[in-house]
């Protein structure tokens, strides 16, 4: 664990640096884990003590770490050891130590570019080509764009509001009103707009564990600590979030409750209750992600929103991406007029203009005739190769892992009963041509993986789970 690069491109003291943050990411340095004494480390590295000194000042000014006198230098207990200092400059946030994947990331994600029919993806976290629904798009010349974008104001291009408040308020059973939907390009944007605007750095905010929001450097530039809170196959386990409440004063509850990324799960109406009484009581906000919850596979699966139990303190995020791909960057953002206004004001002010392009195209897919069809086909055929690989796990793996069936969206959530997963083996399953996410990136453990059945034919479900056997079990 503790070696440095050959090739010195950089300062040393930059390259420990980069070796604890690192060691931080791949989980083998945990919150609240003690580091070696300084000539200890200094000794292994091969290093004067100086300069590993050094080091840890860099770390310690960045809130990596806590060196407390007398007892030694700890990671910091907020997740990843995020920054504490002042808010990151944006617009200068192209590169650094936060923002670098994780090598055997960079290498899945490699492979899935450049392999593509040599390999099983289970791995990228979108829908495959095949899956996308295909809609014929509007004939409109640039004229026509122009004219569009006269409608379009701070929140955003107001037809595709309209259309958007429509829809939730017609199957959500909910009550909007268009000034409280701002639109924004994607998920993301909403996230960070809620980070830059509604919270500051060294704020704690707690979210799921696992969950998909812990690599993102959107919360670790901004010097937002994230506490994550454990989870069951009945989502937040909300004893605990208020535990957490008391003990590192959180700010704000960030929240996937909806066929859950990575782990497939849905919270059960009995926890959004408590979740909504339990902020409620202590006044912190609920942001509910929720990119997924069209994509149901029954009705009987189809989950009540958190927005609609509380439309006052729930600020909900919803997209398009996953149902039309990642290239349609169109997302929204729901919440009470004042909070909108001011996030629309502050994305005026960063220069983060919305463009009219993906807005129009967005508002063809939603008034399209096709739309719905073709949604309910898409829900269809994920259900089929859900199954499909359920029943590949069954036959061959049995009770050698466990899993939640997820009962929509695309993932499902795979450990390895009664077994650490080792790094090594994840790497075997590269050799093997079989591309997962592994549970380090999500805060968990070595013991799971992320599948994602939407990309996995009924063949390749079954070549997965065969290389899964002879990975892990055998």
């Amino acid at each position: 664990m503790w070696q440095l690069p050959v090739k010195k491109t950089k300062p040393i003291y930059q390259s420990i640096v980069e070796l604890v943050i690192e060691q931080i990411k791949l989980g083998r340095l945990l919150p609240g884990e003690k580091l070696p004494p300084e000539r200890q480390l200094a000794t292994t590295l091969g290093v004067n003590r100086s300069t590993v000194v050094h080091a840890l000042d860099e770390l310690a000014a960045m809130g990596v770490i806590i060196r407390k006198q007398g007892s030694g230098t700890i990671i910091n207990e907020g997740k990843w050891g995020v920054y504490t200092g002042a808010a990151t400059n944006w617009r200068s946030y192209l590169s650094g130590a936060f923002n670098r994947r994780d090598p055997y990331l960079e290498k899945v994600s490699q492979l899935a570019k450049t392999a593509e029919n040599q390999v099983i993806d289970a791995y990228t976290g979108e829908l495959p080509l095949e899956l996308i629904p295909s809609l014929e798009l509007p004939s409109v010349s640039w004229n026509d764009f122009l004219l569009e974008e006269s409608l379009q104001d701070d929140l955003g291009y107001l037809p595709l509001r309209q259309q958007v408040v429509e829809v939730l308020n017609r199957e959500r059973s909910l009550a909007l009103t268009t000034d409280q939907l701002l639109l924004t390009s994607g998920a993301q944007q909403a996230l960070f707009l809620i980070i830059q605007v509604l919270l500051q750095s060294g704020d704690a905010v707690a979210i799921e564990e696992p969950s998909s929001f812990y690599p993102l450097p959107i919360f670790q530039a901004a010097g937002i600590r994230l506490y994550g809170v454990p989870i069951d196959s009945q989502g937040m386990k909300v004893e605990l979030l208020e535990q957490m409440i008391i003990k590192r004063k959180i700010k704000m509850v960030l929240v996937n409750p909806n066929f859950q990324n990575p782990t497939g799960t849905t919270m059960s109406l009995s926890r959004r209750k408590q979740l909504i009484a339990l902020c409620q009581h202590y006044q912190i906000p609920i942001v509910e992600d929720d990119v997924f919850s069209q994509l149901y596979f029954s009705e009987k699966a189809k989950p009540m929103l958190l927005k609609q139990l509380d439309s006052e303190n729930v600020i909900y995020i919803g997209s398009l991406s996953k149902i039309l791909g990642t290239t349609t960057k169109i997302g929204w953002l729901s919440a009470p007029v004042k909070v909108t206004e001011k996030l629309a004001e502050a994305r005026r002010e960063m220069d983060f203009t919305l463009s009219i392009f993906p807005q129009v195209l967005a508002l063809s897919a939603l008034t399209n005739q096709q739309f719905d069809h073709q949604i309910s086909m898409l829900r269809q055929e994920l259900k089929h190769r859900r199954d499909v690989l359920i029943r590949c796990l069954q036959t061959h793996l049995g009770e050698a892992v466990s899993y939640v069936i997820p009962e929509g969206g695309y993932y499902l959530w795979l450990e390895i009963s009664g077994h650490k997963i080792k790094l090594k083996q994840f790497e075997q399953l590269l050799e093997r041509g079989i591309l997962t996410m592994p549970s380090f990136v999500f805060g968990a453990n070595y013991q799971g993986l992320r599948i994602n059945f939407a990309r996995l034919s009924d063949q390749e479900s079954l070549e997965l789970v065969r290389v899964l056997k002879a990975t892990f079990i055998n």
